[in-house]
């Protein structure tokens, strides 16, 4: 059987600016699966405008190609805005459209607006617009990972919609590294919503589970009302499972709440760890009174070694090698189930 039945064409990767580091480890993932030099990152130029408009010009023939073009959307390395990054990935995406890729998938680690999936006033329901925005740009498959709102699948009417879990990294991670003691733990959540997440990762460790309720006044942004804790944490070390941090608030007073009913230890995982704001001043304060003792976060979000390297209270895992392996996997034509059990 020859190559071209075999797969869906030559794989072709490119990155946009705020995406280029992320796309590198994956490159780098993929020739170590592989064993061998074969990929590597395509010449493109991200070129911005005096008046601020942006476009991506792919500098390298991809006619015919399995394309994936890879963009951090919210960068903390760089100035650029979130409708920044997210223009350019459109205009990276029509780029390859242009230029006759056969296939063209979007890689983005952070699905932007995820968090306006649904309607509460007068009000967009953002994350509806970008499915249809990355459509009509020319995407047929968009890879995320563990996308805020499962609602957001069914915003696509043509693309697919591969989202990606970081808890077998980081599982893999809590058991190799960490060498937690599931007999001596619980795992909970910061609020109803994250339950199910923190029900994943009980089952798959074999610990307790409780529950934090939280109630939030959406007439403030990050506001939140109260918070009640139910099931038992005394002297167990809890793990605290969500999906982003952002401004951090929710985070410590659950970690607090924890606290306070007699957790010995709270760890943090997170697997798209923003820190918006004064998140890590917020954050590191807590460190200090005791409240929380480390952060687990990923690479989606990537902070920059100096940052991992002198933060006492945080710890990273990368997550390009399970994009890697996706990437690998609708290449060859072979299941992606599998590897998101």
């Amino acid at each position: 059987m020859s190559e071209a039945t075999d797969t869906r064409g030559a794989l072709s990767i490119i990155a946009c600016d705020s995406g280029r580091a992320f796309a590198e480890r994956i490159v780098s993932e993929l020739n170590k699966l592989e064993g061998s030099e074969t990929h590597r990152l395509k010449h493109t130029a991200e070129v911005r405008f005096p008046n601020g408009e942006v476009k991506v010009v792919i500098e390298e023939n991809v006619r015919g190609d399995d394309l994936y073009v890879v963009q951090a959307i919210d960068d903390p390395l760089s100035p650029a805005t979130i409708n920044d990054n997210l223009m350019a990935a459109m205009t990276a995406i029509h780029a390859g459209y242009q230029s006759d890729a056969d296939h063209i998938t979007i890689v983005l680690p952070q699905f932007p607006y995820s968090r306006q999936e649904r309607r509460k006033t007068r009000e967009a329901i953002s994350a509806k617009l970008i499915a249809g925005m990355l459509e009509l740009a020319g995407a047929q498959r968009v890879i995320t990972l563990d996308i805020h709102a499962e609602a957001i699948q069914g915003f696509f009417n043509l693309a697919k919609l591969e989202d990606l879990h970081a808890s077998g990294e980081i599982i893999q991670y809590l058991q190799e590294i960490v060498r937690i003691d599931p007999t001596h733990m619980a795992v909970t959540s910061p609020d109803v919503g994250s339950a199910d997440r923190a029900r994943h990762y009980s089952k798959k460790l074999g610990t307790d589970l409780v529950i934090v309720d939280k109630a939030r006044d959406y007439s403030k942004i990050g506001k939140i009302e109260s918070m009640r804790l139910v099931g038992d944490v005394r002297e167990k070390e809890v793990l605290l499972v969500d999906d982003i941090i952002a401004t951090g608030g929710t985070l410590v007073n659950a970690a607090r709440l924890l606290r306070e009913k007699g957790a010995k230890r709270v760890t943090v995982i997170a697997s798209l760890p923003f820190f918006t704001g004064n998140c890590k001043e917020k954050i590191s304060k807590a460190y200090q009174e005791g409240l929380l003792d480390l952060i687990i976060g990923t690479d989606a979000v990537f902070h920059g070694k100096e940052f991992v390297e002198s933060t006492p209270w945080y710890k990273e895992v990368s997550v390009a090698p399970l994009f890697a392996r996706v990437i690998h996997n609708i290449n060859r034509k072979l299941s992606v189930s599998e590897l998101l059990k």
